[in-house]
């Protein structure tokens, strides 16, 4: 099978269009710049299915690397037989691979060994050819130095066919599918540890069963998260009658004769020693993986919500990161981001200096002209939004609590310290909440994805797979979004199609030398950065004062010729094009049509050309919080409060009602009707009106419903 034929196999997408995309692919296009500038090639192919045929590419490679692996061992043990290599080469999946592997696989020395090394392989083969008359007459041939009696005879023999009817691929074959059908999960709490309080979350499974096809991800991940922490002892069991009767049919003879009772212990054997822990493991790993895929997809479903978030935008911003003791650190950043002032304030117990912190605040607000305040939502976030808004400011300044999860990860990192060499980090924490309000997507690119907050088990999923995902996920807001080349940050840069954090450093450095790019043409002259990175990268950047107006603008470097000529067929300039719509209703596209460029491109043109540099966020609104709920005693069953989504998982949505505790609104409170899709719903950030179900103050648990 090649490599074409098995992504087409897997995808169902056609031919043609997976033909080009493993050759746009293998010459190093990204998956945004593909999507974007290649649609003619791909077939209109998006960025999930580009992505999928590159997943499916690098299965692909994986199963031919292990292939050769696999055969050059086999050769190696001269047991490598045409029709052997035949099979291996046919294999489509790891797991049949591993199977037709199993038996020429390098192990610790088994009884298997031992007792083919006592000379007993010849007496195994006439015991499961169950042929013989007489199987102790013939086991007494085998008696001698290495072999004591009969029965040690017989012994041995029957462990060599236990592990023949282990490594036979038929047998695991139909086994794995009773796995795959009937597998029930089972969990029981650890006795000495099940009073632990760090137990606790986990009661709800001290004595839970189900079946693993229909196990959900989240409370997989959390069976599996409590075992590994030592509170549950978890199996996985098939009913072991009908798996005995399946691997009968396939090693039984339909006559008994003195052969079978044996041949019966060795199958028991083999089931009971090998085939069951075997497939078991199999068996719970491959859930594993379908819960990993679920909650990674969750998660980078989560995070494309939050990168995409509504910006406030270039506005001069007053951050607080807020706290009680240690007081809340202050700090004025001018539109771009810029740290222009710093101080600690301390309106909390125990100082309580709120006069002289109100004066302050009021005055750093006139001072650098602010217009819009950030609270980070951590500890004292209530307090300090109270705060604030009881300050009597002579201008409209509006206030938003901002969700402050990673900052501390951000304000450690080393991004930060190259940032902010000078500050502590309590400042550059600060300023990470005031950017988060301006660009949420600019500044969250600088935190590991997994500190940020609004993932379902993150820590226990496949670790190599999540960061993949969640590379891709960013790397696909940032360049839908589009980069500004003269204000971006290096972290920004970085993910831009093509660049990669080398070359985002030579263009930081680049343009500190040269005070800023003129055109996009100008990015050639970057160190180390070549065509290839310029055809990736160009069409992602923006220039807003650049000669060229097309240099602002998604139109490609090498579309510039045909909007030129589009320009010059309606005797314009090109900066007339730009947003004038009744002139460009005058232009048929199918004029410019070539074979490079086709009608997706061409309407992409247009699109652009009519709204250029359109940035696809909502604007940023001001949200209020229920002044009367300030900490989870003041909850009250049937109480009706607006709320923040602030995490989805595939079991419901997390909503900040403005306390410390968010509240669960479980799927099944999302809507009056069913709910199979918790996002179909609700969206990151979105606001909301909740009802108080039930409050659990001990547990720190409280039960929300978005049902009218």
């Amino acid at each position: 099978m090649t490599k074409s034929q098995f992504i087409i196999s897997r995808s169902g997408i056609a031919s043609k269009n997976v033909e080009n995309t493993l050759k746009l692919l293998e010459e190093d296009a990204t998956i945004p710049f593909i999507a974007r500038y290649r649609k003619e090639m791909t077939g209109n192919l998006d960025e999930l299915q580009i992505g999928e045929i590159l997943s499916f590419k690098q299965e692909y490679e994986e199963l031919e690397k292990r292939k050769k692996s696999i055969l050059k061992a086999i050769s190696e043990q001269d047991a490598l037989t045409p029709e052997l290599e035949k099979s291996i080469l046919e294999a489509d999946d790891l797991t049949r691979l591993e199977d037709l592997y199993l038996p020429y696989k390098k192990k610790r020395k088994t009884r298997a060994d031992a007792a083919r090394e006592a000379g007993l392989e010849a007496l195994a083969k006439m015991l499961m050819a169950q042929n013989s008359a007489d199987i102790e007459a013939a086991a007494e041939r085998f008696v001698g130095k290495e072999v004591a009696s009969v029965e040690d005879a017989l012994s041995g023999a029957k462990d060599i066919a236990a592990e023949w009817i282990n490594e036979n691929e038929g047998i695991r074959g139909r086994l794995r599918k009773i796995f795959e059908r009937t597998a029930e999960i089972s969990a029981k709490v650890v006795k000495k540890k099940e009073k632990e309080e760090a137990a606790q979350k986990f009661r709800n499974y001290f004595d839970w069963q189900e079946r693993l096809k229909f196990i959900p991800s989240h409370r997989l991940l959390a069976i599996l998260r409590a075992e590994k922490e030592g509170y549950l002892k978890v199996k996985i069991e098939v009913d072991p009658e009908e798996a005995k009767q399946l691997t009968g049919r396939s090693v039984l003879k339909k006559q008994p004769n003195s052969c079978t009772p044996y041949v019966e212990e060795a199958m028991e054997d083999a089931l009971k020693r090998l085939l069951f822990p075997a497939l078991s493991n199999e068996a719970l790993t491959a859930a594993k993986k379908k819960a990993d895929e679920e909650a990674i997809a969750v998660f980078s479903e989560n995070l494309r919500q939050l990168l995409l978030a509504p910006p406030l935008g270039t506005k001069r911003i007053l951050a607080i990161d807020p706290g009680f003791k240690s007081g809340c650190k202050v700090v004025c950043l001018d539109e771009h981001g810029r740290l222009e002032h710093n101080e600690t304030i301390y309106p909390h117990p125990p100082q309580k200096e709120v006069s002289m912190a109100s004066k302050k605040i009021k005055s750093l607000v006139n001072a650098h002209n602010i217009e819009a305040i950030a609270i980070g939502n951590g500890t004292a976030s209530r307090e300090t939004e109270f705060f604030i808004r009881k300050v009597p400011f002579d201008r409209d300044v509006q206030v938003f609590v901002v969700n402050e999860a990673g900052a501390s990860v951000y304000s450690a990192s080393k991004i930060a310290r190259a940032e902010f060499p000078n500050y502590d980090v309590t400042v550059r924490g600060a300023v990470s909440i005031g950017r988060r309000l301006a660009d949420p997507l600019a500044e969250l690119v600088k935190i590991d994805p997994k500190a940020i907050g609004v993932g379902q088990y993150q820590h226990d999923v496949d670790q190599v797979k999540l960061k993949t995902e969640l590379d891709r996920g960013v790397e696909s807001c940032v360049n839908g979004i589009g980069v500004n080349l003269n204000s971006a940050s290096e972290a920004l840069l970085s993910y831009v199609s093509g660049i990669g954090p080398a070359l985002a450093a030579n263009i930081v450095a680049y343009r500190t030398e040269n005070t800023g790019f003129s055109s996009r043409q100008e990015l050639l002259k970057v160190p180390r950065l070549g065509a290839k990175a310029f055809e990736q990268a160009a069409g992602f950047l923006r220039i807003p004062d650049s000669e060229n107006p097309l240099d602002n603008s998604s139109v490609h470097p090498e579309s510039y010729s045909v909007v030129e000529k589009m320009a010059k067929d309606l005797k314009v300039e090109v900066k007339e094009l730009i947003g004038n719509k009744s002139l460009l209703q005058k232009i048929k596209p199918e004029k410019y049509l070539s074979e490079k460029v086709g009608m997706p491109t061409l309407k992409d043109i247009l699109g652009e050309l009519e709204k250029p540099g359109v940035d696809p966020r909502k604007a940023a609104k001001v949200f209020e919080f229920d002044p009367n709920v300030k900490s989870i005693a003041d909850l009250k069953t049937g109480m009706k409060l607006p709320g923040i989504v602030n995490n989805i998982t595939n079991f419901g949505c997390f909503v900040d009602i403005g306390i410390k505790e968010s509240g669960l609104v479980h799927i099944s409170k999302l809507a009056n009707e069913f709910v199979s899709d918790v996002n179909s719903v609700v969206k990151l950030h979105q606001h909301v009106q909740v009802t108080v179900l039930e409050v659990d103050e001990a547990r720190k648990r409280i039960q929300l419903s978005m049902i009218d």
